[in-house]
């Protein structure tokens, strides 16, 4: 299920800041990503700003307007959810159906309880490949025994 393999430490934040607040707070928390929500109290997510969205957007297009623009007027709107109780199989869907690579994962209320990211489901696949290797393994030694 997604809520075992999705990252808990969501950093948010609302469409009325300025790219600026926005950089400055991806830097501060080391992310790529901010999940922008209708307030911070219900934190319903309206949509996702990430560092491409800022540096393919307005800074490569228009410096000279990037520091009066907010989050608001870059960030990719509606935010593309899954439930915490989804299947990764039903992420990855999404993820391809939506040419997404992270999704905010919401709790029944509808509020941001994580972010599910390819990442994240590349380093499960991985660890669990790694186990098929070893039971393979395993066994071939067994069997020659």
């Amino acid at each position: 299920m997604v809520n075992r393999l999705c990252t808990r430490d969501v950093v948010i934040a609302q469409r009325n800041e300025t790219l600026e607040q926005a950089a400055r707070r991806m830097r501060d928390f080391n992310v790529g990503d901010l999940v922008v929500v209708n307030n911070l109290e219900e934190r319903t997510p309206i949509g996702m700003l990430t560092d491409r969205d800022i540096v393919v957007g307005p800074v490569a297009q228009a410096l000279d307007r990037a520091g009066s623009l907010t989050i608001g007027d870059v960030m990719t709107s509606p935010a593309i959810t899954i439930h915490e109780s989804d299947s990764l199989l039903f992420a990855m869907t999404k993820m391809e159906h939506n040419a997404v690579r992270r999704l905010p994962v919401v709790d029944r209320a509808g509020s941001v309880t994580g972010v599910l990211a390819v990442d994240d489901i590349v380093g499960h696949v991985t660890a669990e490949l790694g186990m098929l290797i070893s039971v393979q393994v395993t066994q071939q030694k067994r069997a020659l025994r």
